[in-house]
């Protein structure tokens, strides 16, 4: 708080009264008072009391006084930086965070290049085992006709998911995780060729194009929001429960040729969530929220990835062959 006798004099009086315009600041706690000018008066001047501030030679002495708004003479004007007021000690730690934060967000920026390399490539694999399937008749007929390749594949898919969720990458110089993500690719892009195969090429077209669609816009939303989707981990596990349960019963139902619209139903749920699936995971690699993929779990970021845009694919291939048919 400031006290009223420190306050500068009203616009009226310092406009009719030249005398207030070098209205001297109050000097600083603790420092000395400068001794008062001398009174010696101009010839020619009315007298009047010594050390009144309108006569000439009475003016506090340049550097003695700053007016309000301008520096003392003989001091340069600085402008002020960030590390301005920071001892020499600390600015040196300052620049180590900074580096620190560049390098982390440089590694950040690493990891997702090559997470999203990976699944490119995966999905290049991917869709064209499936246009393979879709367009080819003899391997079309083949696939069909000997399931028991399909049951292989989905066994292969299931074991080497397990491996590559539960063990940690060796420290070795050969990278058998990334040869166990290829066999991983390849056993599900097998399955999901197989079940592209029981679906008109129409239906195989729309599904890829509302895929591709929905990975591009939830991609863009991820990385533009400010919402954090880390978080609902917990909702995510109770959804997908819930809906392998409405699975089993609607395996149940439509083997006895009841409610034939359920399995649209059942599809269209698993599409909405498999696309949460991708908005979590999604997050999860960019990093700046609540949980993130560390750098170095790439393999497992590139998996989850994949997982969730095949899954949203053969959902919506479900989706779209009931409607074709």
């Amino acid at each position: 708080m400031t006290s009223k006798t420190d306050n500068p004099p009203p616009y009226e009086d310092a406009l009719h009264q030249p005398k207030y315009g070098n209205y001297p600041l109050q000097p600083q706690h603790g420092s000395p008072l400068p001794p008062p000018p001398s009174y010696s008066p101009s010839p020619g001047m009315c007298p009047g009391p010594p050390g009144y501030w309108g006569q000439e030679g009475v003016y506090p002495q340049a550097g003695m006084w700053a007016a309000p708004g301008f520096s003392p003479a003989g001091i340069p004007n600085t402008i002020p930086t960030l590390s301005a007021g920071v001892p020499a000690a600390n600015q040196g730690d300052m620049e180590d965070f900074l580096s620190t934060q560049w390098e982390s967000t440089a590694i950040r920026h690493a990891f997702i290049k090559k997470v999203y390399l990976i699944l490119t490539a995966q999905l290049a694999v991917t869709f064209s085992v499936v246009g393979v399937f879709t367009f080819v008749d003899t391997v079309r007929q083949f696939v069909i006709r000997y399931p028991g390749i399909y049951w292989a594949s989905l066994v292969v898919y299931f074991v080497v998911y397990c491996i590559l969720i539960c063990c940690k990458e060796p420290r070795r110089r050969f990278p058998w995780n990334l040869v166990l993500l290829g066999v991983f690719t390849l056993a599900l892009s097998y399955m999901t060729g197989t079940i592209s195969s029981y679906y008109e090429t129409k239906a195989v077209f729309i599904a890829m194009g509302i895929t591709a669609l929905v990975c591009i816009a939830v991609t863009i939303f991820c990385f533009q929001t400010k919402v954090d989707f880390t978080s609902c981990g917990g909702f995510l596990c109770i959804a997908s429960v819930v809906l392998m349960i409405i699975g089993i019963v609607t395996a149940v139902v439509l083997s006895f040729q009841y409610v034939p619209w359920l399995h649209m139903l059942y599809a269209a749920i698993g599409a909405i969530l498999y696309t949460l699936f991708l908005v979590y995971n999604t997050q999860l690699l960019i990093g700046n929220r609540e949980l993130a993929i560390s750098p170095e779990e790439y393999i497992y970021a590139a998996l989850s990835l994949y997982i969730d845009v095949v899954h949203i694919f053969l959902f919506i291939l479900q989706v779209s062959g009931a409607a074709t048919e």
